[in-house]
């Protein structure tokens, strides 16, 4: 079956974070949003069919998860990232920033310290500060076009700190770690005796050419050199972030042990009947469907690329590796950071993630950029941005 990724679908009206909260986001609805991170593209039909044939059954009280929904969440694992685990290695989560949040409660006392390395994904840096936790950042480094970590300051500012939190691809840009990166890390944070939380969730939209590698495999005993937890969903993989399922990974007895017991103390394991049915369908019938779709995002990231090469080189962009989340630096136009913001939304009225969110004001004159729409709507964004700065005519 060949999927229309073309396709525009009218969003608004739907109680859509991403359309219907730009009034009180950015001050006015007639803009095209490319902030929050999920995509324009119509969930599979085989994930709505599931969900369809669930409701068929009109009673919707209290659920669990099936066996063969943990057999379809392990078998995805080991297929696509060689994760050897079963259901007692694992636990459902509602949702991976509810998660991070669970571990920093049960593992960590306030004024703990808490690394993570910028720029972000914002709740990483809010996680800590409102849970009481002490927020530790190492500022990435740009090398060859790619994000990369100042491994001399990361161990510094490891020395002390309780826990890491690691986005792996990274968000934003979608940098992926590889395997001697994360043994680097894994030994680091060994010698520091530093928890690693591995938050995972953009693996599966690693894009042509790249391979993610699992945190959790990366040592021979998959604990990668030390207590690890491993966060995993197929919300943002097959656009179904709505409906907050999620799956948490702990290879170490002892984490898993005490992690899984305060979790279930919590009541948190339930989850919710659809999101239990539509994983299932997600993980044993999507990969055809996900081929399709990562092609279609690395040509979006393709067209990105080519614009801003022909028509806007002075912006300097950290493409996708993985995911369709792209980071912008418009520095070079020599505009404030409030210029362009203004540029942005009140004229070329395209909503972009503001960069000072992802780490501070070292980040002024960045934007993130979503990418996971259809191409004609990316090119006409693309358009007014480049009209928005420089004056120029348009020309598509």
């Amino acid at each position: 079956m060949k999927y229309n990724f073309d396709e525009i679908i009218e969003r608004r009206g739907t109680d859509c974070f991403k359309w219907d909260a730009l009034p009180a986001m950015y001050g006015r609805d007639d803009l095209t949003p490319m902030w929050v991170a999920d995509m324009d593209f119509r969930s599979p039909d085989f994930v709505m069919e599931a969900i369809r044939r669930r409701c068929d059954h009109e009673v919707l009280g209290y659920t669990m998860p099936s066996d063969s929904y943990w057999q379809a969440v392990t078998a995805w694992l080991q297929k696509h990232y060689r994760i050897n685990t079963t259901k007692e290695s694992l636990h459902f989560i509602p949702g991976i920033v509810a998660g991070i949040a669970y571990a920093l409660l049960c593992l960590t006392q306030p004024g703990d310290k808490v690394l993570v390395t910028t720029p972000v994904y914002p709740p990483f840096l809010n996680l800590p500060k409102d849970s009481g936790r002490t927020l530790v950042c190492s500022p990435l480094k740009i090398e060859d076009g790619r994000f990369a970590i100042d491994f001399d300051d990361f161990e510094r500012k490891a020395d002390g700190c309780k826990v890491f939190i690691m986005s792996n691809p990274h968000n934003p840009a979608g940098t992926v770690w590889g395997k001697e990166v994360l043994q680097r890390i894994a030994e680091i944070c060994e010698r520091h005796n530093v928890l690693v939380i591995s938050d995972e969730i953009h693996a599966d939209l690693t894009l042509p050419g790249h391979q993610h590698v699992s945190y959790s495999t990366v040592s021979d005993n998959s604990s990668a050199g030390g207590p690890a937890i491993t966060f995993m969903a197929p919300s943002k993989t097959f656009n179904i972030a709505g409906l907050g399922s999620s799956v948490c990974h702990i290879a170490n007895p002892d984490l898993r042990k005490r992690f899984f017991g305060w979790l279930d103390a919590l009541g948190v394991a339930g989850g919710n009947i659809f999101a239990f049915t539509a994983a299932e369908a997600a993980f044993k019938e999507g990969d055809e469907w996900l081929r399709q779709m990562l092609e279609y995002l690395n040509e979006n990231v393709q067209t990105l690329d080519e614009f801003l090469s022909t028509r806007m080189p002075k912006v300097k962009a950290v493409l996708p590796e993985a995911s369709y989340l792209a980071w912008l630096d418009f520095n070079n136009y020599g505009l404030s950071h409030e210029q362009l913001k203004e540029l942005l939304i009140n004229k070329a009225k395209v909503a972009l993630n503001d960069g000072t969110t992802f780490g501070g004001e070292q980040y002024r004159g960045c934007f993130r950029m979503n990418l996971g729409c259809p191409r004609a709507v990316l090119t006409d964004c693309l358009c007014r941005i480049e009209q928005a700065l420089t004056g120029s005519p348009r020309t598509c």
